[in-house]
């Protein structure tokens, strides 16, 4: 079982990984509205990631006996007033996402749960990945903020249907 302040920090990073999953569908809508399909694509799958994310995080807890519970999220940022900004947005989410996460491990070393702290690895990595991706396409979007199709090319060309990683956590429900 994990230690207890573990237990309950993983929970309560289970409602931020639900709300970074709201904020993403929020972002994909606004891009599908733009009529930028593959913004769209992109932030939908995004949303569908960090559900996962918090999924694999309930399986570690179901697998470890701890206590679940799924806390209840704010509202997510539904009105933008560019391309740029939600993108903006994103990156400073996953830029917070990955104190997070590091807030996590520290707290997994400080308990000496040693269980705990190899879960969290594979979400250290994936930060590291997360960040580089919403600074890339940051840029992107900023440099061609009046060429639409230089981005929707760039995200097509870029972020294709990535094969699933291996060494992931399970997902809860799958």
């Amino acid at each position: 079982m994990p230690a207890d302040r573990f237990a309950e920090q993983l929970n309560a990073q289970i409602g931020n990984e639900f709300a970074a999953h709201n904020q993403y569908v929020a972002i994909a809508v606004h891009y599908d509205a733009l009529t930028m399909p593959q913004m769209a694509a992109f932030f939908y799958g995004q949303a569908l990631e960090e559900r996962e994310h918090a999924l694999m995080m309930v399986q570690y807890l179901l697998d470890t006996d701890a206590i679940v519970t799924i806390p209840g999220v704010e509202a997510p940022v539904s009105m933008f007033e560019d391309i740029v900004s939600p993108v903006e947005l994103a990156l400073a989410q996953e830029k917070r996402v990955t104190g997070q996460i590091n807030a996590l491990l520290k707290t997994a070393r400080e308990e000496s749960d040693f269980a705990s702290e190899q879960f969290m690895q594979w979400f250290i990595k994936e930060q590291v990945e997360e960040v580089a991706t919403m600074a890339d396409l940051l840029a992107v979007v900023d440099r061609n903020r009046e060429d639409i199709s230089n981005i929707e090319e760039y995200v097509a060309r870029e972020h294709a249907a990535e094969a699933a990683d291996p060494m992931a956590p399970r997902v809860a429900g799958a």
